[in-house]
């Protein structure tokens, strides 16, 4: 057994930490920066224990029989469903302020999905990075076949997409007053954006499902366009 996927989690959760401890420190965060700590933790342990669950379920183990294997995980987690997961415990938790407190999290959001993908280093040896052939410079060769065929390190393509929409929402925050819900909306287009993207190149393409990134991606565009046009007609 190994607990990898539990440490990526770690480090995910760390970076939502770092990054709202230093935009609170900055004056950088709506409401109380502990609430958003509090619901965005929340949310992204509830969407890894919906993605386990239903990873478990579809690869036909039974999580009630096999309860230590949602931790010791050797069959990694469900993206569709770990994103709905988290996206309706956040939804629910922050209800009354939804828009607020997306906008608050959405840069710490982006920073851990990036965490949580750059956790593939620490996974199988770094193999659970790499995706479909690539003769490019910087693609990586699985550890048991050193000499073989080299891979694109598709979860660090995914990471990079995912910091650099994260400093891009962070610096705009700081820059510049936003309708209420843009860069949560922003957040959410990124983040099924990155995954979109990156999809043709994972090892997983014919059991992935694009279409709901390709859906996430829509809502999350047609969320700003929305929140922009609502400040307007607000004037």
């Amino acid at each position: 057994m190994e607990f990898s996927l539990l440490a990526a989690a770690l480090g995910a959760a760390l970076a939502v930490y770092v990054v709202l401890y230093v935009e609170g420190r900055r004056g950088n965060a709506a409401n109380c920066t502990r609430d958003v700590w509090d619901a965005t933790l929340t949310a992204a342990l509830g969407g890894l224990l919906v993605g386990r669950l239903a990873a478990m379920v579809l690869a036909g183990t039974n999580p009630l029989t096999h309860p230590a294997d949602i931790l010791a995980v050797r069959g990694g987690v469900d993206t569709v469903w770990a994103s709905a997961g988290a996206l309706g415990a956040f939804t629910w938790l922050g209800r009354r302020e939804l828009a607020a407190l997306a906008d608050a999290a959405a840069g710490a959001a982006l920073a851990g999905l990036a965490a949580w993908h750059a956790g593939c280093l620490v996974r199988a040896g770094g193999d659970a990075c790499l995706g479909t052939p690539s003769g490019l410079p910087w693609a990586l060769r699985p550890d048991d076949a050193p000499t073989g065929l080299a891979r694109h390190p598709v979860e660090l393509y995914a990471a990079l997409l995912l910091i650099v929409a994260a400093a891009a929402v962070i610096a705009w925050r700081r820059r510049r007053r936003s309708p209420a819900g843009l860069l949560g909306a922003a957040a959410l287009a990124a983040a099924a954006g990155a995954r979109l993207a990156t999809e043709p190149l994972r090892l997983t393409i014919g059991a992935s499902q694009p279409g709901w990134y390709a859906v996430g991606t829509v809502a999350g565009i047609a969320a700003m366009a929305w929140a922009w046009r609502h400040a307007r007609c607000s004037r």
